[in-house]
């Protein structure tokens, strides 16, 4: 297991909005979230970055502004002449 260790200033930190007890559990759901994003990770993978169970981290996506499906117009198209 890789551990990290990360310094943030004080007046950063505040931005998380978290108590700083609950800072490294927040930063790890950014980074968690950010690489699912980047399809980097698959959405099991990036919840157990993150420390929680997948369909938590389902979840949680809508509350970072990401889609929780990655659909291409083309793709939901096809579905629909295929239904």
């Amino acid at each position: 297991m890789c551990e990290l260790t990360v310094t943030i200033p004080d007046e950063q930190a505040s931005a998380l909005n978290v108590p700083p007890e609950k800072a490294a559990e927040e930063l790890r759901m950014l980074a968690a979230v950010k690489l699912f994003e980047l399809e980097r990770l698959s959405s099991g993978a990036a919840a157990e970055f993150a420390g929680v169970s997948k369909p938590v981290f389902l979840q949680r996506l809508a509350d970072y502004g990401v889609a929780t499906f990655r659909q291409t117009q083309e793709e939901i198209d096809e579905e629909m002449r295929n239904a």
